[in-house]
């Protein structure tokens, strides 16, 4: 599975960006994807997942701001963010999980900065 992320960008306070993630290959084996960031010195964490059986579930600092959607059609997730506050400025990472055994792939982070 690849997975390719776009989408970031410079915004300022309150403003919105959407991120993409489309994925390739062996997509017949996802079974979820998602997506996580990470900031300077912090640990990577995860921001929104999308199973594909059950609902998306969010980090509590996100919530009612971010959405996360997919379009089968496309192999795309999308991460719509809105009212951006300078503490999401990190790298966003696509991530997708399934195979047999079972395991996760990273996409190439893209950088959010929320800056005035």
């Amino acid at each position: 599975v690849q997975l390719q992320a776009s989408g970031g960008g410079l915004v300022q306070p309150g403003g919105s960006l959407r991120l993409s993630c489309s994925a390739s290959g062996s997509i017949f084996s996802i079974n979820s994807m998602g997506w996580y960031r990470q900031a300077p010195g912090k640990r990577r964490e995860l921001v929104a997942g999308i199973p594909w059986s059950g609902s998306p579930n969010y980090a509590d600092s996100v919530k009612g701001r971010f959405t996360i959607s997919r379009d089968n059609a496309k192999n795309t997730v999308y991460l719509q963010m809105n009212s951006l506050k300078p503490e999401d400025t990190a790298v966003y990472y696509c991530r997708a999980d399934g195979g047999s055994p079972p395991r996760g792939y990273w996409g190439q982070g893209t950088q959010v900065t929320v800056s005035s």
